[in-house]
């Protein structure tokens, strides 16, 4: 009975950590090497800053410079 009332609350705050860094996209560069390295182990993988920056550009950018999406963003 006290494991169990032990492992609940751990259990309750893995899902929310887990929850809140996929909401917040904390973790996609994770994602991001873990995919890069299972596809192609050979291929070089940008550092964090470079990849936040590459993630924002597309993001925010305009599509007329190549940037972003032409579905999204603004103007």
């Amino acid at each position: 009975m006290t494991r169990a009332l032990i492992a609940a609350p751990r259990r309750a705050a893995a899902w929310l950590r887990w929850y809140i860094t996929e909401f917040t996209g904390e973790n996609a560069y994770d994602r991001y090497v873990a995919h890069t390295r299972r596809t192609d182990p050979e291929a070089p993988v940008l550092r964090r800053g470079d990849f936040e920056r590459h993630r924002t550009d597309r993001r925010y950018g305009a599509p007329s410079d190549g940037l972003g999406s032409p579905y999204g963003g603004c103007c």
